[in-house]
């Protein structure tokens, strides 16, 4: 696609938000399936459920502007995949909870790097005007900082004062 308008490009954003939400979807339940904290099982849970729901939202406002929403591959995610694979999925770590804490570690970088892109899909549509994208974004924007605050919590409340007892 190119890139000419305000519009090709948050479209464009949009694209990438959904191939982001397809590989975050698949590495988080790994991740889930190697967590041990019950807490952070339920958060992982979560997590895949709302990522799941995000990208169906993206689906949708994408087709809704005409434009399919597999026309982007977003490198940025791959290479966070990549990292949660070496440092948490299939890492050599012994200890379960010092597992969990890499766990959230990987999750949250992947988390932000959505926060940056439902951040800057919002500002887009509200200057482009769509104020039923921008409505849908803003709550996948809320429910993004919500997960993480989650695992924050987790981390801090749980997970990372058992493991520096390892």
């Amino acid at each position: 696609m190119s890139i000419s308008t305000l519009k090709d490009l948050y479209i464009d954003q949009l694209q990438d938000i959904y191939s982001a939400n397809t590989q975050s979807l698949e590495a988080t339940k790994q991740l889930r399936a190697k967590a041990t904290s019950v807490a952070l099982t339920a958060a992982l849970d979560a997590g895949v459920e709302g990522i799941s729901e995000g990208r169906e939202k993206v689906a949708m406002l994408i087709k809704g502007h005409n434009a399919d929403p597999t026309g982007e591959f977003c490198k940025g995610m791959e290479g966070l995949v990549k990292e949660a694979k070496a440092h948490a999925i299939n890492a050599d770590i012994d200890d379960a909870d010092v597992r969990d804490a890499s766990i959230i570690t990987q999750y949250q970088r992947m988390t932000h790097y959505g926060l940056a892109g439902w951040g800057t899909a919002l500002a887009f549509a509200n200057r482009l005007g769509l104020d039923s994208d921008a409505n849908t974004i803003q709550t996948c924007l809320d429910n993004t900082y919500g997960g993480d605050r989650t695992m924050t919590e987790i981390a801090t409340g749980e997970v990372n004062k058992e493991a520096v007892a390892a």
